[in-house]
Protein backbone atom coordinates (compact mmCIF):
# COMPACT_ATOMS: atom_id res chain seq x y z
CA UNK A 1 0.00 0.00 0.00
CA UNK A 2 2.84 2.34 0.93
CA UNK A 3 4.58 1.50 -2.34
CA UNK A 4 1.45 2.44 -4.31
CA UNK A 5 1.22 5.79 -2.48
CA UNK A 6 4.90 6.45 -3.17
CA UNK A 7 4.47 5.70 -6.89
CA UNK A 8 1.39 7.90 -7.09
CA UNK A 9 3.23 10.72 -5.32
CA UNK A 10 6.12 10.43 -7.79
CA UNK A 11 3.63 10.39 -10.66
CA UNK A 12 1.97 13.56 -9.33
CA UNK A 13 5.32 15.35 -9.05
CA UNK A 14 6.27 14.46 -12.63
CA UNK A 15 2.88 15.53 -13.97
CA UNK A 16 3.09 18.79 -12.00
CA UNK A 17 6.47 19.62 -13.52
CA UNK A 18 5.19 18.95 -17.05
CA UNK A 19 1.76 20.58 -16.74
CA UNK A 20 2.58 23.60 -14.59
CA UNK A 21 6.26 24.12 -15.40
CA UNK A 22 7.78 25.65 -18.50
CA UNK A 23 11.46 25.48 -17.55
CA UNK A 24 11.89 21.83 -18.62
CA UNK A 25 11.89 20.42 -22.15
CA UNK A 26 8.80 18.34 -21.37
CA UNK A 27 7.01 21.42 -20.04
CA UNK A 28 7.85 23.47 -23.12
CA UNK A 29 6.70 20.67 -25.45
CA UNK A 30 3.48 20.36 -23.45
CA UNK A 31 2.85 24.11 -23.79
CA UNK A 32 3.49 23.99 -27.54
CA UNK A 33 1.08 21.07 -27.99
CA UNK A 34 -1.52 22.88 -25.89
CA UNK A 35 -1.02 26.03 -27.96
CA UNK A 36 -1.57 24.05 -31.16
CA UNK A 37 -4.74 22.43 -29.79
CA UNK A 38 -6.18 25.78 -28.72
CA UNK A 39 -5.54 27.39 -32.11
CA UNK A 40 -6.87 24.33 -33.97
CA UNK A 41 -9.97 24.33 -31.77
CA UNK A 42 -10.73 27.98 -32.50
CA UNK A 43 -10.08 27.39 -36.21
CA UNK A 44 -12.62 24.54 -36.18
CA UNK A 45 -15.18 26.73 -34.43
CA UNK A 46 -14.61 29.46 -37.01
CA UNK A 47 -14.98 27.12 -39.98
CA UNK A 48 -18.14 25.57 -38.54
CA UNK A 49 -19.86 28.89 -39.14
CA UNK A 50 -19.00 28.77 -42.88
CA UNK A 51 -22.10 27.02 -44.22
CA UNK A 52 -20.64 25.42 -47.36
CA UNK A 53 -17.46 24.27 -45.61
CA UNK A 54 -19.40 22.85 -42.66
CA UNK A 55 -21.76 20.92 -44.92
CA UNK A 56 -18.86 19.33 -46.77
CA UNK A 57 -16.62 18.51 -43.80
CA UNK A 58 -19.05 18.46 -40.86
CA UNK A 59 -18.23 14.88 -39.82
CA UNK A 60 -14.49 15.60 -39.81
CA UNK A 61 -14.96 18.81 -37.81
CA UNK A 62 -17.06 16.99 -35.19
CA UNK A 63 -14.47 14.20 -34.98
CA UNK A 64 -11.63 16.68 -34.45
CA UNK A 65 -13.70 18.58 -31.89
CA UNK A 66 -14.21 15.39 -29.90
CA UNK A 67 -10.50 14.53 -30.01
CA UNK A 68 -9.54 18.02 -28.82
CA UNK A 69 -12.18 17.98 -26.08
CA UNK A 70 -10.99 14.60 -24.80
CA UNK A 71 -7.39 15.87 -24.70
CA UNK A 72 -8.51 19.03 -22.89
CA UNK A 73 -10.44 16.86 -20.42
CA UNK A 74 -7.37 14.71 -19.71
CA UNK A 75 -5.30 17.84 -19.21
CA UNK A 76 -7.92 19.31 -16.86
CA UNK A 77 -7.97 16.14 -14.74
CA UNK A 78 -4.16 15.99 -14.65
CA UNK A 79 -4.04 19.59 -13.39
CA UNK A 80 -6.44 18.67 -10.59
CA UNK A 81 -4.68 15.53 -9.40
CA UNK A 82 -1.16 16.99 -9.60
CA UNK A 83 -1.67 19.76 -7.01
CA UNK A 84 -2.26 19.70 -3.26
CA UNK A 85 -5.26 22.04 -3.30
CA UNK A 86 -7.34 21.08 -6.35
CA UNK A 87 -10.38 23.11 -5.28
CA UNK A 88 -8.30 26.30 -5.34
CA UNK A 89 -7.39 25.58 -8.96
CA UNK A 90 -10.96 24.61 -9.95
CA UNK A 91 -12.33 27.91 -8.59
CA UNK A 92 -9.49 30.05 -9.97
CA UNK A 93 -9.77 32.14 -13.13
CA UNK A 94 -7.70 29.72 -15.19
CA UNK A 95 -9.51 26.74 -13.67
CA UNK A 96 -12.86 28.13 -14.80
CA UNK A 97 -11.46 28.86 -18.28
CA UNK A 98 -10.14 25.28 -18.49
CA UNK A 99 -13.57 23.97 -17.54
CA UNK A 100 -15.23 26.17 -20.16
CA UNK A 101 -12.83 24.69 -22.72
CA UNK A 102 -14.23 21.19 -22.25
CA UNK A 103 -17.91 21.85 -21.55
CA UNK A 104 -19.37 22.84 -24.96
CA UNK A 105 -19.30 19.48 -26.72
CA UNK A 106 -20.60 17.67 -23.64
CA UNK A 107 -23.45 20.16 -23.37
CA UNK A 108 -24.59 19.27 -26.89
CA UNK A 109 -26.17 16.19 -25.32
CA UNK A 110 -28.41 18.48 -23.25
CA UNK A 111 -29.00 21.45 -25.57
CA UNK A 112 -29.90 21.36 -29.23
CA UNK A 113 -28.97 25.01 -29.95
CA UNK A 114 -25.38 25.50 -31.07
CA UNK A 115 -24.94 29.27 -31.38
CA UNK A 116 -24.37 29.87 -27.66
CA UNK A 117 -22.02 26.89 -27.44
CA UNK A 118 -20.02 28.25 -30.37
CA UNK A 119 -19.44 31.49 -28.46
CA UNK A 120 -18.35 29.49 -25.40
CA UNK A 121 -15.80 27.57 -27.49
CA UNK A 122 -14.17 30.83 -28.60
CA UNK A 123 -13.37 31.53 -24.93
CA UNK A 124 -10.69 28.84 -25.26
CA UNK A 125 -8.47 31.61 -26.63
CA UNK A 126 -8.23 32.91 -23.06
CA UNK A 127 -6.16 29.84 -22.28
CA UNK A 128 -3.34 31.43 -24.26
CA UNK A 129 -2.76 33.72 -21.26
CA UNK A 130 -1.85 30.66 -19.22
CA UNK A 131 0.71 29.55 -21.80
CA UNK A 132 2.13 33.08 -21.87
CA UNK A 133 2.32 33.06 -18.06
CA UNK A 134 6.08 32.54 -18.32
CA UNK A 135 8.13 34.74 -15.96
CA UNK A 136 9.59 36.77 -18.84
CA UNK A 137 6.13 37.49 -20.23
CA UNK A 138 4.74 38.07 -16.74
CA UNK A 139 7.41 40.66 -15.98
CA UNK A 140 6.45 42.63 -19.07
CA UNK A 141 2.76 42.31 -18.19
CA UNK A 142 3.46 43.65 -14.72
CA UNK A 143 5.37 46.62 -16.16
CA UNK A 144 2.51 47.42 -18.52
CA UNK A 145 -0.03 47.06 -15.72
CA UNK A 146 1.93 49.39 -13.45
CA UNK A 147 2.25 51.96 -16.26
CA UNK A 148 -1.52 51.90 -16.94
CA UNK A 149 -2.27 52.15 -13.22
CA UNK A 150 0.14 55.06 -12.79
CA UNK A 151 -1.45 56.95 -15.68
CA UNK A 152 -5.08 56.22 -14.78
CA UNK A 153 -5.82 59.82 -13.66
CA UNK A 154 -4.54 61.21 -16.96
CA UNK A 155 -6.49 58.61 -18.94
CA UNK A 156 -9.69 59.37 -16.99
CA UNK A 157 -9.30 63.09 -17.72
CA UNK A 158 -8.66 62.30 -21.38
CA UNK A 159 -11.77 60.07 -21.60
CA UNK A 160 -13.81 62.78 -19.92
CA UNK A 161 -12.59 65.25 -22.55
CA UNK A 162 -13.52 62.82 -25.36
CA UNK A 163 -16.98 62.23 -23.85
CA UNK A 164 -17.70 65.95 -23.56
CA UNK A 165 -16.34 66.55 -27.07
CA UNK A 166 -18.60 63.93 -28.65
CA UNK A 167 -21.68 65.33 -26.92
CA UNK A 168 -20.87 68.90 -28.03
CA UNK A 169 -20.00 67.83 -31.60
CA UNK A 170 -23.14 65.71 -31.79
CA UNK A 171 -25.35 68.57 -30.62
CA UNK A 172 -23.74 70.98 -33.12
CA UNK A 173 -24.18 68.53 -36.02
CA UNK A 174 -27.82 67.97 -35.07
CA UNK A 175 -28.43 71.71 -35.38
CA UNK A 176 -26.29 72.19 -38.52
CA UNK A 177 -27.46 69.16 -40.54
CA UNK A 178 -30.92 68.38 -39.19
CA UNK A 179 -33.17 65.40 -39.81
CA UNK A 180 -32.91 65.66 -43.60
CA UNK A 181 -29.28 64.49 -43.52
CA UNK A 182 -29.97 61.57 -41.20
CA UNK A 183 -29.11 63.40 -37.97
CA UNK A 184 -32.55 62.64 -36.55
CA UNK A 185 -31.67 63.19 -32.89
CA UNK A 186 -28.79 64.22 -30.65
CA UNK A 187 -28.04 60.58 -29.63
CA UNK A 188 -27.79 59.64 -33.34
CA UNK A 189 -25.54 62.66 -33.90
CA UNK A 190 -23.37 61.62 -30.95
CA UNK A 191 -23.09 58.14 -32.51
CA UNK A 192 -21.88 59.81 -35.74
CA UNK A 193 -19.39 61.90 -33.75
CA UNK A 194 -17.94 58.81 -32.05
CA UNK A 195 -17.65 56.91 -35.35
CA UNK A 196 -15.99 59.90 -37.05
CA UNK A 197 -13.74 60.78 -34.11
CA UNK A 198 -12.39 57.23 -33.98
CA UNK A 199 -11.79 57.40 -37.77
CA UNK A 200 -14.02 54.36 -38.42
CA UNK A 201 -16.32 56.17 -40.84
CA UNK A 202 -19.13 53.66 -41.45
CA UNK A 203 -20.80 56.03 -43.88
CA UNK A 204 -24.35 55.25 -42.78
CA UNK A 205 -24.73 58.92 -41.80
CA UNK A 206 -22.82 61.74 -43.47
CA UNK A 207 -23.13 65.54 -43.61
CA UNK A 208 -24.29 67.17 -46.85
CA UNK A 209 -24.06 70.88 -46.03
CA UNK A 210 -20.75 72.77 -46.51
CA UNK A 211 -20.62 73.75 -42.84
CA UNK A 212 -21.34 70.19 -41.73
CA UNK A 213 -18.62 68.84 -44.02
CA UNK A 214 -16.16 71.40 -42.63
CA UNK A 215 -16.98 70.34 -39.06
CA UNK A 216 -16.65 66.67 -40.08
CA UNK A 217 -13.20 67.36 -41.56
CA UNK A 218 -12.05 69.00 -38.32
CA UNK A 219 -13.44 66.07 -36.29
CA UNK A 220 -11.51 63.60 -38.47
CA UNK A 221 -8.26 65.52 -37.98
CA UNK A 222 -8.95 65.72 -34.24
CA UNK A 223 -9.55 61.96 -34.24
CA UNK A 224 -5.98 61.17 -35.29
CA UNK A 225 -4.65 63.22 -32.38
CA UNK A 226 -7.01 61.57 -29.92
CA UNK A 227 -5.88 58.07 -30.95
CA UNK A 228 -2.24 58.97 -30.20
CA UNK A 229 -2.84 60.52 -26.76
CA UNK A 230 -3.45 57.34 -24.63
CA UNK A 231 -0.47 55.61 -26.28
CA UNK A 232 1.76 58.57 -25.42
CA UNK A 233 0.54 58.70 -21.82
CA UNK A 234 1.16 54.98 -21.17
CA UNK A 235 4.49 54.98 -23.04
CA UNK A 236 5.75 57.91 -20.95
CA UNK A 237 4.86 56.04 -17.75
CA UNK A 238 6.62 52.88 -18.98
CA UNK A 239 9.79 54.86 -19.69
CA UNK A 240 9.53 56.60 -16.31
CA UNK A 241 9.05 53.27 -14.50
CA UNK A 242 12.02 51.67 -16.26
CA UNK A 243 14.22 54.67 -15.46
CA UNK A 244 13.26 54.53 -11.78
CA UNK A 245 13.95 50.81 -11.67
CA UNK A 246 17.40 51.21 -13.22
CA UNK A 247 18.32 54.15 -10.98
CA UNK A 248 17.27 52.38 -7.77
CA UNK A 249 18.68 48.94 -8.57
CA UNK A 250 21.64 47.14 -10.05
CA UNK A 251 21.83 44.78 -12.99
CA UNK A 252 22.02 41.24 -11.62
CA UNK A 253 20.10 38.93 -13.98
CA UNK A 254 18.15 36.06 -12.42
CA UNK A 255 19.12 32.75 -14.00
CA UNK A 256 15.62 31.34 -13.48
CA UNK A 257 13.30 34.02 -14.90
CA UNK A 258 15.66 36.49 -16.57
CA UNK A 259 14.64 39.55 -14.54
CA UNK A 260 17.67 41.83 -14.85
CA UNK A 261 17.41 44.57 -12.21
CA UNK A 262 17.17 43.97 -8.46
CA UNK A 263 17.76 45.92 -5.28
CA UNK A 264 21.43 46.39 -4.48
CA UNK A 265 21.51 44.02 -1.50
CA UNK A 266 18.84 41.60 -2.74
CA UNK A 267 19.64 37.92 -2.21
CA UNK A 268 16.56 36.60 -3.97
CA UNK A 269 14.79 37.54 -7.18
CA UNK A 270 11.91 39.96 -6.62
CA UNK A 271 9.89 38.20 -9.30
CA UNK A 272 10.37 34.43 -8.91
CA UNK A 273 12.16 34.13 -5.56
CA UNK A 274 15.23 32.30 -6.87
CA UNK A 275 18.60 32.92 -5.22
CA UNK A 276 20.70 35.54 -6.98
CA UNK A 277 24.40 35.30 -7.61
CA UNK A 278 26.56 37.54 -5.45
CA UNK A 279 27.92 40.61 -7.21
Amino acid sequence: MQDIKSKFSTFREKIHVIVYGSSTMAGRVFDLILLGLILLSVLIVTMETVHDFDQKYHAYLVFLEWIITILFTIEYLLRIISIDKPLKYVLSFYGIIDLIAILPIYLTFLFTGTSVLTIVKVFRLLRLFKILNHPKFSAQSLNLGRAILASKEKIIVFLYFVLISTIIIGAIMYVVEGKGSGFTSIPVSIYWAIVTLTTLGYGDISPITPLGQLIASLVMILGYGIIAVPTGIVTAEIVKTNDKKKNSSIKNPCKNCGTEYHRENAKFCDHCGSRLEKK
